[in-house]
């Protein structure tokens, strides 16, 4: 987050004022900084009719133009977001505006992942995004209508977000809130039933039990959602069968490979070993029949005689040598079995190249029955979607106008024409959820509203791009998910704007949250804070840790770990969170520590330790503390780490409550 000397830290350039840049323009604002923009044809018409009091200074012009750039005060910007409908005009603007302001930090919209990894080398400080990508997952966990809230990857390892109601017979139940927190979960929001959720986080007592009716959002660490490679029946693994090798397992492997393997590779694997056979046995015979020739030369009579080069051995009028009557009998019984050997590999090549050549026009799935997932609109976000709900091995149907491009989700059904025609098709009164999600938001109310007459019950989400039209829609379907693709993504890119790497995002109770990427400098809001305070001061959830210099992440980090410089840090937070960070603006503690006694000196000295550990304070600071209790630890602290810090004490054999 160092910036140059001339650069303003809160001076914004927004390029492009579509549905996206306006959203960018809007939640830029939220963070009280200056926000100009450009955009090519001055209108009036604003999606969000606040936007032109929220600009600063409004450029009508080519963005791509330096002088345009300047005009907007390009060379003072901490960053520009360059969001246009059109990659090749955000492309060529990202080049200008780096050309004018080496120190811009550069956040375009574009979908081609290529380019963006040699851009990102070769401009620096630059990150791409695509918008209709980005709320894949809320699209795709939405019509899930579960627990599930959130799922995204970090480090290898799969971390999702889960939303249960306690019931009586659930083990958490009659339970303490801070019992639930453990090395691979952390509690986000708690709420009594009938209450309304609270916005943000940590607003729950750890001390409070969870009772019946009682909601509870949390972070979890699981294993990869990734369903394991299978072995199909006519499929045979050569690999399996060489590694591990031993006299004792050949039969076992062999007898293996017998019941698992397709008739054509029985009768080649059985070819295979008679050619082997013959071979053997000819290169043997000939060298006992012809002593004076060596081992090479009967090794290649016998190979020319198994590949049907009969011909070539005996078809001149005098030979080298002479042959007995059973010898060229067998000689042509080698030709004979080789030739036959040999036409049933060439058949064996050409069914693979031909399968393979032709693999696009197998067959899909056929249509799922019931409990199904119907995905209408396969475009860049119906694609992100179908992969997400596969990942979570959730039964699901595409429908589609042309069919998708050959390797495309082939596992995926398909219903290809109409789309009207084709809701007669896929089942539609026992499905689970419907997810429209085509370029067209009239027809994608059309499409919800038949949904919703045919099957009632099924989860509805909808994509929508225009804010009216979206509350219009929420107010005609209240039970469906209206999802606007570019609010959603415009709190990435404004995140992205200010330094930080936004990883996914997810909607938790109708509110964005961020999954996002810090690297700890030394002028950075959260160098040298205590996790704790990052947690309760900012309001964000602390989920994967890196010390600078090593690569075992942890997850779930404690409290107790101090960031330093270097340091990677993944939170969770939503765009309030964001800003306290960006501006430094963290909650002090309230809470204090009564430390009444310790049972003997040895408890008194790890109470000491106990206390500097949790609290961060000076070391000194907490052995005069345990030297004249009872006292009070004239050192405010938030909530859950006061409460954290009894329990730990109370585990050194040291009593104490808070104030």
């Amino acid at each position: 987050m160092v910036q140059n000397a001339t650069t303003n830290p809160n001076s914004f350039l927004v390029c492009g004022l579509g549905s996206l840049g306006q959203y960018c323009v809007s939640v830029l604002k939220e963070f009280g900084v200056k926000v100009s923009a450009i955009e090519e044809i001055n209108t009036q018409n604003w999606e969000i009719p606040e936007l032109p009091d929220l600009i600063d200074k409004l450029v009508i012009g080519d963005c791509r133009q330096p002088k345009i750039l300047e005009q907007a005060g390009i060379k003072q910007c901490r960053a520009i977001l360059i969001v246009t409908s059109d990659e090749r005009v955000n492309i060529a603007a990202a080049f200008a505006a780096r050309s004018l302001n080496p120190q811009v930090r550069l956040v375009i919209r574009s979908a081609q992942d290529n380019l963006n990894e040699l851009l990102s080398e070769s401009l620096g400080n630059f990150i791409a995004f695509e918008a209709t990508q980005l709320p894949a997952n809320s699209f795709a966990l939405a019509a899930l209508g579960n627990e599930t809230r959130g799922f995204f990857n970090l480090d290898n390892r799969s971390l999702r977000v889960l939303g249960i109601s306690i019931d009586a017979s659930h083990r958490w139940s009659d339970r303490h809130l801070y019992k639930i927190n453990s090395s691979n979960r952390r509690i986000l929001i708690h709420t009594r039933a009938g209450k309304p959720l609270p916005k943000g986080f940590y607003q729950w007592n750890p001390d409070a039990k969870v009772l019946p009716g009682d909601f509870i959002f949390y972070v979890e660490l699981i294993e990869s959602l990734s369903s394991h490679p299978t072995r199909h029946n006519n499929t045979f693994k050569w690999d399996e069968i060489v590694t591990g090798m031993t006299w004792q397992n050949l039969r076992n492997r062999l007898t293996q490979f017998w019941e698992e393997s397709n008739q054509t590779s029985r009768v080649a694997f059985v070819g295979a070993m008679v050619m082997l056979s013959w071979f053997l046995f000819g290169t043997l015979l000939y060298k006992l029949h012809y002593p004076d020739i060596t081992w090479q030369d009967a090794l290649n009579v016998s190979l020319i005689l198994i590949l049907g080069g009969y011909g070539d051995v005996f078809g001149g009028l005098k030979r080298e040598f002479p042959a007995p009557w059973w010898l060229h009998l067998f000689s042509i019984g080698m030709t004979v079995t080789g030739t036959i050997f040999v036409g049933i590999l060439y058949a064996l090549i050409t069914e693979r190249v031909l399968s393979t050549r032709f693999q696009f026009s197998k067959r899909r799935p056929r249509i799922p029955k019931a409990d199904h997932v119907i995905l209408i609109g396969m475009g860049r976000v119906g694609r992100g979607v179908a992969q997400l709900l596969q990942e979570l091995r959730q039964p699901l149907l595409g429908v589609h106008t042309k069919d998708l491009e050959p390797g495309v989700l082939p596992q995926m059904p398909l219903v290809l024409g109409n789309i009207q025609n084709a809701l007669n098709k896929v089942n539609l009164t026992t499905a689970k959820s419907v997810i429209v999600v085509t370029d067209d938001e009239v027809a994608n109310l059309e499409f919800a509203l038949k949904a919703r007459a045919v099957n009632p019950q099924a989860n509805l989400v909808i994509r929508t791009f225009d804010p009216r039209f979206s509350e219009n829609v929420a107010q005609l379907l209240p039970n469906a998910r209206v999802l606007g693709v570019y609010e959603l993504a415009a709190e990435a890119f404004a995140a992205a704007a200010f330094g930080e790497n936004v990883l996914n995002l997810f909607r938790l109770d109708n509110q964005t949250t961020l999954v996002t990427e810090y690297e700890i400098e030394a002028d950075d809001t959260l160098n040298g804070k205590l996790i704790a305070d990052i947690a309760y001061g900012y309001g964000i959830v602390p989920i994967l840790h890196i010390r600078a210099k090593q690569y075992t992440p942890k997850f779930m980090p404690s409290d107790d770990i101090k960031i330093a410089v270097g340091d990677r840090l993944v939170v969770l937070a939503t765009i309030e969170g964001l800003q306290r960070v960006e501006r430094g603006t963290i909650k002090t503690g309230q809470k204090l520590v009564r430390v009444e006694k310790t049972i003997s000196q040895e408890a008194a000295f790890e109470g000491a330790a106990v206390i500097s550990r949790v609290t961060g304070c000076d070391i000194q600071l907490a052995r005069t503390l345990m030297n004249q209790l009872p006292a009070t630890l004239q050192y405010p602290l938030y909530l859950h780490q006061a409460h954290r810090l009894v329990y730990e004490l109370s585990k050194a054999q040291v009593s104490s409550h808070i104030e």
